[in-house]
């Protein structure tokens, strides 16, 4: 009788052992360190491991260049071991077509370096941002916004604060075809010799009839002419804004034939590139040609936001590859 209530005293322990969630906890982090063991070796693992050096790409941090001033930082690339082995373990071998990366940010900004202006894009990404300067040109928006939608292509229009006032509809239009809006003063007047006082009200008030008419807040200013000074910049920059100047003119104010717009901007192109242009009768008959002789040359087309962004052209590098 006493050996039964042994073997039942064990039962009943052992069932307790068992059953206890503890237990299960025990087991399960047991498992799991050793499975975490078992791929640390494996050979796969360590090979991405080693290779993942090799082709990683360091972040380049925004600076004041001398001749271009501000330019953007550009995200750097990291291997994401853990997630290329998951691609890679099912063939079991090391392939690099089948490594994932991520994007490492830089450690200076746009935004951290002293008020300055934008000539350009980083010249290791390609993409071009389309500047398109309106104060004037009503009759011809409507052909050019075709065509960049023909294109699939998102430009930055910098609106005069007068001419959005005096054209609502026109300006909503823009915004709804998906462009962004920049501010390019109220009145065009030349910053360059205007009063401090002047100046900020010439951005202030444009900021707000942009923002009241179109619902978009502003992140760019454009210098009517491109004429400023320092403390133009440091203006803007007071009232939330990146001044932008331009890599490529169009000179479109002069009228040239569209047949020299297209050579003027085509042969001019590069990484960063940011083109000049207004609503002129030229520019309008140039677009289509214009975009896609830049797409040819393996150029994306971009906002400004875009192009100034530290973010890489991940399709582009896999193309290369």
């Amino acid at each position: 009788m006493r050996r039964i209530g042994y073997l039942l005293l064990i039962v009943i322990c052992g069932f307790l052992i068992v059953a206890n969630p503890l237990t299960d906890q025990y087991m399960s982090l047991a498992l799991s360190e050793s499975i975490s063991v078992s791929k640390e070796k494996d050979p796969l693992l360590i090979e991405i491991k080693e290779q993942a050096k090799t082709f990683e790409v360091p972040a380049q941090d925004a600076v004041i260049d001398k001749v271009w001033k501000a330019i953007p930082g550009l995200n750097g690339l990291k291997v994401d071991v853990n997630a290329s082995y998951k691609k890679m373990k099912k063939d079991g071998f090391f392939d690099k077509e089948k490594l994932v990366f991520t994007e490492v940010k830089p450690k200076i900004h746009l935004e951290d370096l002293e008020p300055s202006p934008i000539y350009k894009g980083h010249p290791e990404k390609p993409m071009v941002s389309l500047l398109i300067n309106v104060a004037w040109g009503n009759e011809y928006l409507p052909k050019m916004l075709e065509t960049l939608k023909k294109h699939n292509v998102k430009a930055t229009f910098f609106l005069e604060g007068r001419w959005t006032q005096n054209n609502p509809d026109l300006a909503k239009m823009i915004v709804a075809a998906g462009h962004e809006i920049g501010n390019h003063s109220y009145t065009h007047p030349d910053l360059k010799v205007s009063s401090d006082q002047k100046t900020k009200e010439e951005i202030v008030k444009t900021n707000e009839v942009i923002e009241a008419t179109t619902e978009q807040k502003v992140k760019w200013f454009a210098p009517p002419s491109g004429s400023y000074r320092d403390q133009t910049v440091n203006i803007a920059e007071g009232q939330g804004l990146l001044t932008v100047m331009w890599t490529v003119d169009t000179i479109d104010w002069q009228k040239p034939s569209p047949e020299t717009i297209i050579n003027r901007v085509v042969n001019k192109v590069e990484n960063g590139s940011m083109v000049l242009m207004h609503p002129t009768e030229s520019t309008a008959n140039a677009l289509d040609r214009m975009i896609v002789g830049i797409k040819d040359k393996d150029l994306q087309i971009g906002t400004v936001t875009s192009l100034l962004s530290e973010e890489r052209i991940r399709s582009h590098e896999k193309k290369k590859k």
